[in-house]
């Protein structure tokens, strides 16, 4: 991956240079060579106005007074001029080695300046070199007498390109082998994350949810990689739940599998049983397989909870008129233990509440109906409502052993009993609390737990009056 990025990098860069260096040169060049036009145009309308002075009819007259006007325009440069007349005769040469005054002298230029144009051509030596040359017209009295031919070899311009092409060419090769160095670097800072976190991803797919990754020096790679570990933490601590729960639902479903294996054990294997005895076994499987059946219930209750598909069904919900049913419910076992269960605050409920009634009734009976079992004899349990414009606070108080400060959050978990032996001798599942909070949390409310100095423990309900949201209501 690093090796992709670096050579995607580099031939991104190298194709830029190229297009630079290619755009640079090229104007570079064309730059030059306007300029060397413009300056040898400029001599040669000087040339051509001089000349046009002392132009004469004799040639050899004309020629000698050439001499002044023509090299002194050209005076300190390496251009060639020639003065011709429109015979295309050289009437004067700066090249005395050539010797063609008296000749004719023809170019193309100078048939366009003959008929009264500028004319330029740039054409190549065999040398190798190039050649620019211009020609004007010269007008005595309005009339072409004749033109002015200038030539230069401009092979300094090519060897000036040339030389630019070349120091341009070092520097991109530094700016490359600079720029890779540090794509390098910044391959390995950007690609070791995604490297990292490609191999974490593997590692979880095989279920290894306690890999971590390291932060990075970039800011978007540390947040990506806490974002990550902190995904592999809830990850982690689910499979642990879902483990835990697992084995404590296995050991549930066991313990009165167990029992009711013993039972029928001791049936076959009496020799001489009478049918009290039987009786006496067989309500001892009934009550097993209810609570069997409570915790298959209870689970499956579970399920439904934490399952997305399970939605709130929400209606209008006389808030005292459930907790009147739930009361009533229970009654038969608090008059059974002697405990005094009574509600207040009743008038305070304002409106009914938008709620999923056959839930919230299931957890305030869980929470009272475990407040109740938990309670000795002669005790008491109390709920109370109270009510503001917005929310419904349900408050179950009970004078009971209580709870340690440490372990009001673990009576929420799944299976959880503060003294297993006493929870299996009311009944109880450990799964009753659990329920109640999924479904109050799933109505967006809160539930919390203390116990007061005088002993006791106090569940607190708050629920807004419309607690549904669109996404969960059908």
């Amino acid at each position: 991956m690093r090796f992709t990025t670096v050579a995607t990098y580099l031939g991104v860069i190298f194709i830029t240079l190229i297009l630079m260096i290619s755009y640079t040169l090229g104007l570079l060049s064309d730059n030059l060579y306007d300029n060397e036009y413009i300056d040898m145009f400029t001599k040669a309308n000087i040339i051509s106005e001089s000349v046009s002075r002392v132009w004469s009819a004799d040639p050899l007259v004309t020629g000698e007074s050439f001499y002044a006007p023509v090299d002194h325009s050209l005076a300190g440069t390496n251009i060639r001029g020639v003065v011709t007349n429109t015979a295309y005769t050289v009437l004067y040469d700066t090249n005395t080695d050539a010797e063609l005054i008296g000749k004719v002298f023809m170019r193309d230029v100078l048939k366009y300046a003959a008929a009264g144009e500028q004319a330029q051509l740039m054409e190549k030596l065999d040398t190798g070199g190039k050649m620019l040359s211009v020609a004007v017209p010269v007008k005595v009295n309005d009339n072409i007498a004749g033109c002015v031919y200038l030539a230069q070899n401009i092979t300094s311009i090519d060897t000036t390109v040339a030389a630019t092409r070349a120091s341009m060419a070092v520097f991109s090769v530094l700016i490359i082998c600079l720029i890779g160095l540090l794509g390098v670097g910044i391959s390995s800072v950007i690609s070791a994350p995604i490297e990292q976190f490609v191999k974490a991803a593997r590692e979880i797919s095989k279920g290894n949810f306690s890999i971590r990754m390291e932060g990075g020096f970039l800011n978007e790679t540390r947040q990506m990689s806490e974002t990550f570990n902190y995904m592999c933490g809830e990850l982690e601590h689910l499979e642990e739940q879902r483990r835990k729960f697992v084995s404590d639902a296995s050991h549930e479903l066991k313990t009165p599998m167990a029992g009711i294996k013993l039972i029928c054990d001791s049936i076959v294997n009496a020799e001489h049983i009478d049918m009290d005895t039987v009786k006496d076994f067989l309500n001892d499987m009934s009550a097993e397989v209810e609570r069997l059946t409570r915790i298959i219930e209870r689970l499956l209750t579970l399920t439904r909870l934490d399952s997305s598909s399970d939605k709130i069904h929400p209606k209008a919900v006389d808030v005292a008129a459930l907790i009147d049913r739930v009361t009533a419910k229970i009654m038969p076992l608090a008059r059974e233990k002697e405990i005094l269960l009574h509600t207040s605050g009743a008038n305070s409920i304002i409106k009914p509440a938008l709620w999923d009634y056959d839930k919230i009734f299931e957890a305030v009976y869980n929470i009272t109906d475990n407040a109740v079992k938990y309670t000795p004899a002669g005790g008491y349990v109390h709920i109370n409502l109270r009510s503001s414009n917005a929310y419904v606070e349900i408050s179950v108080e009970d004078n009971g052993p209580g709870i340690p400060a440490g372990e009001r959050e673990k009576i929420f978990d799944r299976f959880y009993r503060l003294d297993d032996s006493r929870s299996r001798d009311t009944g109880g599942t450990g799964l009753g609390l659990a329920i109640a909070k999924e479904v109050i949390l799933m109505h967006n409310g809160t539930i919390s737990v203390n116990s007061p100095e005088k002993g006791g423990s106090v569940f607190v309900i708050r629920l807004p009056y419309n607690a549904v949201r669109e996404e969960d209501a059908v």
